[in-house]
């Protein structure tokens, strides 16, 4: 099959419109100055012409760009990293400064190969962005950190905002989608952090197109529900190249807005879902969305 064969039978949803605009390109260029990483690009995000160009918010990927963990859906590079910034923190929040954000989401590669998981960056980027910035809301995307509870408070105490960390897919899935990272100790963190932080909301997110079962997702609703996680976000995979998992569906618009209102009918504050959703997908609406219910 070639690539334009492969394009033809893609949905007419998943048609991407792009927006290269100055603020776009001037926010590309600003990255690259400052040596910072962002999720929107190391993952190959399909939303980043539009979130670039609002600079309403934006996800940078601390702790390098190389991931000690090979997780078959990501495109993120993997490896054994060698770069531990200390002066990234500061970066970041100079250029969340710059950039005038509402709402950021701090992300990072998953890092093994620290005994804190990368906690400690990861604390520190949020108070940078406190001091400098008090009126922006900060959003924290780590990996499970190792399934220690010291690393997770570490970073619960820097209060960040909102608590994210995905359980990426279902149970029966987990093992061929995810590496080293668990079902299970994917919950117990998102249980710990709230735990810790009470008033503190904690997020979701769930990529389908894997080859699950509506009946699986619902049940994924009620694991994160049981374990009082307030935000979820669904949205269909993409797969990143030919190395990486096969779709094996394509969920409709109309499939995934009904999800959406299963979601708010099990409790949870608010569900972002759609094919193109991403975990960092119009986060500072989700927030607002949360709050107000």
């Amino acid at each position: 099959m070639s690539k334009q064969e492969e394009y033809v039978r893609k949905p007419e949803w998943l048609k991407i419109k792009l927006n290269t605009n100055e603020s776009y390109t001037g926010l590309k260029k600003m990255m690259r100055e400052k040596k910072l990483h962002t999720v929107c690009e190391e993952a190959r995000c399909p939303n980043i012409h539009e979130c670039w160009a609002e600079r309403k918010t934006a996800t940078f990927m601390i702790l390098g760009d190389t991931c000690t963990r090979a997780c078959r859906f990501c495109a993120v590079k993997t490896g054994l990293p060698t770069e531990l910034d200390r002066q990234e923190p500061e970066r970041v929040a100079d250029s969340v400064a710059q950039m005038g954000l509402k709402h950021t989401v701090i992300t990072a590669v998953a890092r093994d190969d620290l005994k804190d998981g990368g906690a400690e960056i990861f604390a520190e980027t949020v108070k940078a962005i406190r001091r400098k910035n008090p009126f922006t809301t900060v959003e924290v995307l780590p990996s499970d950190m190792g399934g220690k509870e010291e690393n997770l408070k570490i970073l619960m105490d820097a209060k960040p905002d909102i608590l994210n960390h995905n359980i990426e897919t279902v149970k029966r899935l987990t093992p061929r989608v995810r590496a080293r990272a668990t079902y299970e100790r994917s919950l117990e963190f998102l249980r710990r952090a709230k735990e810790m932080k009470p008033n503190i909301p904690t997020k979701s997110s769930l990529m389908i197109g894997l080859g699950e079962t509506k009946e699986e997702i619902i049940e994924t609703m009620d694991d994160l529900r049981a374990n009082n996680v307030d935000i979820m976000t669904i949205g269909q995979y993409l797969q990143p190249t030919k190395g990486h998992l096969k779709i094996v569906k394509y969920w409709t618009p109309e499939e995934f807005r009904e999800l959406r209102d299963i979601a708010l009918s099990k409790g949870f504050k608010h569900c972002e879902s759609g094919p193109l959703v991403r975990s960092s997908y119009h986060a500072d609406e989700q927030v607002n969305a949360a709050e107000q219910r």
